[in-house]
C-alpha cells in the first residue's frame, strides 16, 4: 500500500510544477465532458462531474476551462469516448494497471503495448495483473484543509475504513460502495478536495533494486504521459525515492 501512496503522492507534486500543464488540463477536460454527457451538468447532481471538477480545480485549471468542458458535453456531435482497462507487467515484473478514456481503441492498446514492450514488460489480458490489487473508494485531501487529528476523527466519524497523513495530503479510504456516502460526510467540514476516486490498491507492494528503479519511474511516467491514458496503479514501492 505504500507504493500505492507513494507514487500518487509523486505525481500529486509533479503535477503541481508540471511542464506539460495542458497535457494535465487536456485530461481533466476530457474526464469532465464526459462525466457531464452520461449524467447531469449540474456537479452537485453528478458524484462522476463533481469530482473531475474538484480535481480539475486542484490542479488550478482556470473556471473558464472547466465551464468549456461542461458545455462541450452539450454538442451534439463530437467522439463518443470509452474507458478501457489494460492490465500487464513492467519492468522488474512489476504488476500494472492502466486505465484510458479514448475514442479510438485501436490507437490507444497500440500505444499502450508498445510502451509496455519497449520496457521489457508485457501487455496482459483483463484478470492477469488485477488479482494483485483490490478496488477502495480514495479521497485525497490538501493538508491546508485539515489537521491530521482532525482528518482522522473526522473520517472514522464519516465511515471510513483507513486514513493516511503524508507530507502534502491526506489519504481516507473506504469500500467503494460507500465512497459519495464517506464524501458527503466529509463534505460538511472540509470544502476542499484533491480528488475523490475509486482506486486500485496493491494487496502487496514489490521492491525492486536502486539501479533499476529508474527504468521503473521512466515507464511509469511514459505511460501517465499518453495522451489517452488517466490513471496508472502499479504495487511497486518506490518509498526511497
Amino acid at each position: 500500500m505504500a507504493g500505492h501512496s507513494h507514487w500518487a503522492g509523486i505525481k500529486h507534486k509533479k503535477g503541481k510544477a508540471d511542464k506539460q500543464r495542458s497535457k494535465i488540463f487536456s485530461k481533466l477536460s476530457k474526464e469532465i465532458t464526459v462525466a457531464a454527457k452520461l449524467g447531469d451538468k449540474d456537479p452537485a447532481m453528478n458524484p462522476r462531474l463533481r469530482s473531475a471538477v474538484q480535481a480539475a480545480r486542484s490542479a488550478n485549471m482556470p473556471k473558464d476551462n472547466i465551464e468549456r468542458a461542461i458545455d462541450k458535453s452539450s454538442a451534439a456531435t463530437g467522439a463518443n469516448f470509452e474507458n478501457l482497462r489494460y492490465e500487464g507487467f513492467g519492468p522488474e515484473k512489476i504488476a500494472v494497471i492502466v486505465e484510458t478514456l479514448t475514442d479510438n481503441k485501436n490507437r490507444t492498446a497500440s500505444n499502450i503495448r508498445t510502451i509496455f514492450q519497449k520496457s521489457g514488460g508485457s501487455l496482459g489480458t483483463q484478470g492477469s495483473a488485477s488479482h494483485n490489487f483490490q478496488q477502495l473508494g480514495i479521497i485525497k485531501i490538501d493538508k491546508k484543509e485539515i489537521s491530521d487529528e482532525k482528518i482522522l476523527d473526522l473520517a472514522i466519524e464519516s465511515g471510513a475504513d483507513e486514513c493516511f497523513s503524508y507530507e502534502d495530503y491526506h489519504e481516507v479510504q473506504c469500500q467503494m460502495s460507500e465512497i459519495y456516502n464517506v464524501k458527503k460526510n466529509l463534505e460538511k467540514i472540509i470544502a476542499n478536495f484533491i480528488s475523490t476516486e475509486i482506486e486500485w490498491v496493491p494487496l502487496n507492494s514489490v521492491e525492486v533494486n536502486k539501479e533499476n528503479k529508474d527504468n521503473v519511474v521512466d515507464f511509469l511516467e511514459t505511460l501517465e504521459e499518453d495522451d489517452d491514458v488517466q490513471n496508472v496503479y502499479s504495487n511497486v514501492n518506490l518509498g526511497g525515492i
